[in-house]
This record gives structure tokens, C-alpha cells and sequence, in this order.
């Protein structure tokens, strides 16, 4: 895509290069905004067609992209309603530099040009960049709007789920910056994954609610060419994803199936508990099913990285079950859904993705729960998760089950981070810097 920037003379070097990455990453903002296609995709399908941009070139294309989904709540007001956002003019290069404050990036160069472009007070930018608040710094910009956090999200999400201002407030407050990426020790001890990753001058440090969880900054990390990741020894989940395995609490010697496990990161999860749990060679095994074979081979070959034999992958090819029925002594359902818990982590979801048919999903992840409880014999544990915030995909959808399935009962579980016993448990993104999950366990009687 091709706009015209000729209302907009450089007159200076920097100026053009500032017009040149503005050309870009508007272009990029628009061609993700009209066909929904996820950022990341986009983004790296350009870059493999543009070799000519350096690493300073990408990350201010990355940075800045991202950022502008981050803040588009806010942003989208000062745009007039006819305004093309790929049109690179004074106005939508406001919206960069409002971006860049907003993020407090640190080319002040590419900053400086665009403030200049754009007509704005060059002067002001000392000013906002001295501001704690960010509301602060979008009035600045903007004084003839009102800016409140929770624009930051659409009015959609809002009307799905139940929260007081203050939980409101603190959801959109998390929704500001990028999680930090989590990983998780497996089929080793912590202790020994941390040195191996110290080893490689990896900045770490351990989560205080899970033994094996491990933080490890927010600086993007070359992960094949880590040893830990090279041996298995270490899996990227997010914390928040983390709880699902704890709450499963596999045993050594249990039979698990994971229905829709997709690429396989919570199969890899339980294994590495019921390896952590065993004194000796675990008996247990997991069986790890969805419907795209692509997932499937992605998990084989993850497994076989962390040399454990304890999964097998089973694809659901048919409407009928994959596995025996009344044999498993747990079964998870990750199901699918709207993802709203990752927004944090991906932006622009929160523009591209509609919530109109959330009903339909939830259909489907009934459908889904109903047909794998199956599978769980007696006694045995049902575990319901989603990455999704909303009530209707989370909590409904438990209601539902249980109103048709009787020999099921809700156990109480304890929030991780909070310490509060739950019913269900929904992990909020400014609990523990994550992102979002849905949880419930159910024991069938």
C-alpha cells in the first residue's frame, strides 16, 4: 500500500527518515486494522520483505506500532471520523509522537522530527516527557478532550464483565505495558536451570508463587541459542498460564488427557509436575489431542526437545471422542476463545477482534467441555480453562455444564496470588504481571 505524503516537505534529513518510518508504520497499522490479520504476522511478513531496515529501523517500526494499538482508545478521538489513519499528514503524525511520549521511547531524534512535522510545540516535549502520568501526557497533547483509563479498551469488552471502578481501573492500568516474559523450569531442578541461564548472562529471578516459574525480563531473548532452551530444560508460559497446571496437580502415576491442547505448552507442563512429583520413573501419561495437525507436530517436536516420554499426541479428526471414555483420571479443557486475557500482550487484538459472536464461542466451548467430561472415569478430575476475561466464556460455561451434568461438583480452589478461596478462579493481569486466565476444577462423583 502506497499513501501520498506530499502535503508533509522534509527539510532536513531526519525529517525524511522520520516521514519514511511514519509512511510505514501507518501503512502497517491500517493493513492490520482492515484485515484483521494478528500484528506479529504482518510485521514479520514485512520485514522478510524489506531486508534493507537494520535493528534501530525495526524496533522503531515494532515499538511504534505496537504503541499505537496500545493507546488507539485514546489516540482514535483525535482523528476527524473521515480521516484515513494511512494517510501520512500533520494529524496522524501527532499520533506517532503521542505514541512515542506515551511509551517513552528514546529516539528523540525521530521524536524531535516528528513533533516538527507535525506542527507541535517543540517545546512542549521537554515539558510531557517530565510528566509521572500518562493521562497527563495525552492532555497535554490533546487539551480539548477528556481521556479516562478505561478508554483504552472498547466499550464491547466492558459491557461483558462485572467490575467495581476501582477493578476497572487497575485492568486498564495493566493494559499500559507489555507483561514481562515468564518461563518455567521442566525435567530439571530451578536451581540448575537458573545457573545454566546465569550462565549465559540471561537476566533471571524466581517467581515467589511457583517453584519452578521463572521471570525473565522484558527484553526480547534469542532462545535458540540458549542452552537451558536447547536441553528442554526450559519452556516461555505465562504466568497466569502457569496456574492451570497447578491447579490439574497431576500425579506420577495418572492417566491425563489434554483435549485441545494446541502446541502443547500445558501438556509439557504436566509432564514436568509429574516428573517433579515422582520418586521414581513416573507411570503416568498424557495424552494430548486438537484438531490441527500442524499444533500436534509443533508438541512432538517440543517434547522430544525435552527428551521426556511421557506424551503421546492423539488427533480429533472426528465429532466422536479420540480416547476411551470413563478411563482418565484428569482431563483438561483449554478451550477456545476470544483470548481477551492476552490484549495485554497483543494490542491490536483489541481492535480487530469483535465480541459479537462470543455467544457462539461459548456454544462451542460447552460443546467441547461436554463432549471431553466423557472421558474423565470415576473420581476423577475435569479442569475448564480459557484465556479470555469474560463471564460468558468462563464462568456461563461452567454453569451450564453442571446444570446438565450432575455428577460433577466445583472444587474450591485458592488464588495463587491472592490467597482467597474461589469457585472460579479468573486470573486478572495486574495480580501478578501477567496475562489474563479462566479456571475451574470440577471432580466427577
Amino acid at each position: 500500500m502506497t499513501h501520498s505524503n506530499s502535503e508533509l516537505i522534509a527539510s532536513t534529513p531526519t525529517q525524511k527518515r522520520a516521514l519514511s518510518y511514519a509512511n510505514t508504520i501507518l501503512n502497517l497499522f491500517s493493513e492490520v486494522m482492515s484485515t484483521q490479520k494478528p500484528a506479529d504476522r504482518i510485521l514479520a511478513n514485512y520485514f522478510r520483505e524489506h531486508k534493507k531496515h537494520g535493528s534501530k529501523d525495526r524496533r522503531i517500526i515494532r515499538e511504534t506500532l505496537f504503541g499505537l494499538f496500545r493507546w488507539w482508545g485514546w489516540l482514535k478521538q483525535n482523528l476527524s471520523s473521515s480521516h484515513n489513519p494511512a494517510t501520512v499528514d500533520a494529524e496522524t503524525i501527532k499520533l506517532l509522537l503521542a505514541t512515542a511520549l506515551l511509551e517513552q521511547h528514546s529516539w528523540e531524534a525521530i521524536i524531535q522530527a516528528w513533533a516538527e512535522l507535525s506542527e507541535t510545540d517543540v517545546e512542549l516535549l521537554t515539558e510531557i516527557q517530565t510528566q509521572d502520568s500518562k493521562l497527563d501526557r495525552i492532555a497535554k497533547l490533546y487539551p480539548q478532550h477528556k481521556f479516562e483509563l478505561t478508554q483504552l479498551l472498547p466499550e464491547s469488552f466492558w459491557s461483558h464483565i462485572q467490575l467495581s471502578e476501582e477493578q476497572q481501573s487497575k485492568l486498564a492500568d495493566s493494559m499500559l505495558s507489555r507483561p514481562p516474559i515468564w518461563a518455567r523450569a521442566q525435567f530439571e531442578k530451578t536451581e540448575t536451570v537458573i545457573s545454566s541461564l546465569e550462565s549465559d548472562d540471561i537476566n533471571i529471578s524466581r517467581s515467589e508463587f511457583f517453584n519452578d516459574a521463572l521471570h525473565l525480563g522484558t527484553k526480547s531473548i534469542n532462545l535458540p541459542q540458549v542452552k537451558a532452551y536447547q536441553q528442554g530444560k526450559l519452556e516461555i508460559q505465562d504466568l497466569a498460564s502457569q496456574v492451570i497446571g497447578n491447579v490439574c496437580s497431576p500425579k506420577p502415576d495418572e492417566q491425563w488427557w489434554d483435549a485441545c491442547a494446541g502446541a502443547g505448552g500445558k501438556s509439557l507442563q504436566l509432564a514436568s509436575l509429574m516428573s517433579r512429583e515422582a520418586t521414581s520413573k513416573p507411570a503416568g501419561k498424557i495424552i494430548s489431542s486438537d484438531i490441527r495437525s500442524s499444533a500436534l507436530e509443533e508438541l512432538s517436536k517440543r517434547a522430544k526437545r525435552a527428551n521426556t516420554k511421557l506424551i503421546k499426541t492423539q488427533y480429533w479428526k472426528a465429532e466422536s471422542l479420540p480416547v476411551k471414555e470413563n478411563y482418565f483420571d484428569g482431563v483438561l479443557v483449554d478451550a477456545p476463545c476470544t483470548c481477551t486475557g492476552t490484549w495485554r500482550r497483543n494490542p491490536d487484538m483489541r481492535w480487530t477482534d469483535t465480541l459479537e459472536n462470543v455467544g457462539d464461542t461459548a456454544n462451542l466451548q460447552l460443546h467441547i467441555l461436554t463432549q471431553s467430561a466423557q472421558a474423565v472415569k470415576s473420581a476423577g478430575t475435569l479442569v475448564y480453562a480459557t484465556c479470555s476475561l469474560l463471564d460468558k466464556e468462563n464462568r456461563h460455561v461452567v454453569e451450564s455444564f453442571l446444570a446438565d451434568n450432575p455428577e460433577f461438583e466445583l472444587v474450591k480452589l485458592i488464588h495463587p496470588f491472592t490467597g482467597e478461596a474461589k469457585s472460579y478462579l479468573t486470573i486478572w493481569p495486574y495480580e501478578a504481571n501477567s496475562d489474563g486466565m479462566f479456571v475451574a476444577k470440577m471432580i466427577k462423583k
